[in-house]
């Protein structure tokens, strides 16, 4: 049996790696669980859900989540602009991943004081 040695391993080969190089960041999570839960999204309901992110980081991070061909946008043709946000079949995907992280912080999470 041959043996695992980290001195011939590399991180970036992992797919470990790749899934995190795609849903890491400060608002890629939460976006996602947004969508999981709540799709579809508009950009300000979405603001809303998140709280404190600024409109740029928030648009910087929908960009990037399509780009990588999670989350789909959609603009009507109306004014103002509707634009809603949903999952991708890629993005929905990832929603066993985000459901065992849900389920695992209900489980670990501290106990409430009474």
């Amino acid at each position: 049996m041959d043996e695992k040695r980290i001195s011939d391993a590399k991180f970036s080969d992992t797919g470990y790696s790749y899934t995190l190089s795609l849903i890491a960041g400060k608002y890629k999570p939460i976006v996602l669980y947004c969508l999981m839960e709540y799709e579809p999204v508009r950009f300000n309901e979405m603001r809303r859900y998140l709280g404190t992110a600024a409109d740029k980081t928030l648009s910087q991070t929908l960009k990037e989540l399509e780009r990588d061909g999670l989350i789909h946008r959609r603009m009507y043709p109306e004014v103002p602009p509707k634009v809603e946000y949903t999952l991708t079949e890629r993005g929905h995907s990832l929603v066993k991943v985000l459901d065992q992280l849900c389920t695992w912080g209900l489980e670990n999470r501290p106990k409430q004081q009474d």
